[in-house]
Order: structure tokens, then C-alpha cells, then sequence
């Protein structure tokens, strides 16, 4: 469409782009209608014709090439976008994957109770110290429950001596006297 052309027409070269060119040879052909000459009219006519075509032409061409390239050009952007998405969805799924590695699964989107009964009989929850109402506790000294004890490696023992025989002062064979079992 830009392209210089030099056309050898009857009046001598006119020289310039298509668009140019044909304007240059429908003037001709005016003026030598306003003259009277109906041959060279007809030849300037056809000439612009000529170069119409060639206009025509490259207009289809630059047509095609820029559908060829819109078409390409959507094409990579969904190519892209197809990308993105595939990359978005490995990055969710890898997030779920380490959510799940890691104990905790992932209830953000599971649907979720409004609001529980507490001390429903049978509603299927096993009630912890958390759902329990809480009471003031006295701000006293408080008695912990005892702990049971635990038992203990077993001692090697002394001989064991009958109760007749045995001296109510008479100290155990190791020597130490008997201790009173420690409390923990």
C-alpha cells in the first residue's frame, strides 16, 4: 500500500503509491473528457483501474495478515490464560496437599453448623471441658485429688525370717535401718 510505483502511462511516468497514482490518472481522464477526447479518457480510466486492483489486492493481503495475526494473537492469549489458570489450580492444590500433610484439613469451605444445642441427648457430639458452662471456684487453697502411685522396681529382698524368730529391734540384713516410704 505504501510501495512507490512508476507508471508508464500515455501522457509520460507518473510516479508515487497506488492510492497516488490512481488519483493522478482519474484526473487525466477528466481532463481530457472536458476536452473532448473520449480514447485517451477510456485509456486513463484504465489505467487508475490497473492500480485499483493492485490497491485492492494489497488491501486483501494486509487483511488476511492482520486476521492471521489477531487469530495468533488470541490464540497465545489463551494459550496464556489456559497457563495461568493451570498454574492457579497446581498452587491450590499443592496448598491443599500441604494442609492435609500437615494434620489440619481444610474445612474453610465445608458447610458449617449456625448454631449447636448444647446438652442434646443423642446429637452425635461428645461434650467437652470447653461446652461445659464454667462455675467460680473458690479462690482459696485448694486439695488436689491425690494421684495414685506408682509402682516401684521391686528391692532385692533379705531372707525371709518367721515372725517368731525375728527380734522386734533388729535391723535388716543390708544394715540400714528401715525407712518410712516418701510420699511424691
Amino acid at each position: 500500500m505504501n510501495r512507490v510505483f512508476d507508471s508508464s502511462g500515455p501522457e509520460g511516468k507518473v510516479r508515487g503509491t497506488p492510492q497516488q497514482i490512481i488519483e493522478k490518472y482519474n484526473q487525466l481522464a477528466r481532463d481530457s473528457q472536458l476536452s473532448g477526447d473520449r480514447v485517451a479518457t477510456e485509456n486513463f480510466q484504465q489505467h487508475a483501474e490497473h492500480y485499483l486492483r493492485l490497491l485492492g489486492a494489497a488491501q486483501k493481503e494486509m487483511d488476511a495478515k492482520r486476521e492471521v495475526q489477531e487469530r495468533e494473537n488470541r490464540e497465545r492469549q489463551a494459550e496464556r490464560d489456559k497457563d495461568r489458570e493451570r498454574s492457579q489450580e497446581r498452587a491450590r492444590r499443592q496448598e491443599r496437599e500441604s494442609n492435609g500433610a500437615s494434620g489440619g484439613a481444610d474445612l474453610s469451605d465445608a458447610p458449617q453448623p449456625d448454631f449447636i444445642e448444647p446438652g442434646g441427648a443423642d446429637n452425635g457430639l461428645v461434650e467437652t471441658p470447653e461446652s461445659q458452662i464454667a462455675t467460680p471456684q473458690p479462690s482459696g487453697p485448694q486439695n488436689p485429688t491425690p494421684r495414685p502411685r506408682r509402682s516401684r522396681k521391686p528391692r532385692d529382698e533379705p531372707p525371709v525370717q518367721s515372725e517368731a524368730n525375728a527380734a522386734p529391734d533388729e535391723k535388716p540384713a543390708d544394715g540400714k535401718p528401715d525407712a518410712p516410704e516418701a510420699a511424691e
